[in-house]
């Protein structure tokens, strides 16, 4: 699963719930969901190609402030990046 294994998955987990609590674990959870109903919706419509090439870049801008209002992404990067940082030191002591 994209290179991380079960102690990382689960050191990410515990840094999560430590920078967010139980109480924003589900606005968190409601938030991704719904962007991912979105995304889902949009892959979903079909248009014709000429019409897409037109609409690419909104639709593109529209994706990414979608993306942007997640709450907690921040937060999420910021985990993401010392999980990563854990990986390495992981390795170096390996």
């Amino acid at each position: 699963m994209f290179g991380l294994g079960l102690p990382e998955i689960l050191i990410i987990l515990v840094i999560i719930l430590v920078l967010f609590g139980a109480k924003r674990l589900p606005e968190i959870g409601e938030g991704l969901g719904k962007t991912v109903k979105e995304l889902r919706k949009i892959k979903g419509e079909k248009k014709p190609e000429k019409d897409q090439s037109d609409q690419k870049g909104g639709v593109v801008s529209d994706i990414k402030k979608e993306i942007e209002e997640i709450p907690g992404l921040k937060e999420a990067r910021e985990i993401k990046e010392t999980a990563d940082k854990v990986k390495n030191i992981t390795k170096l002591l390996k």
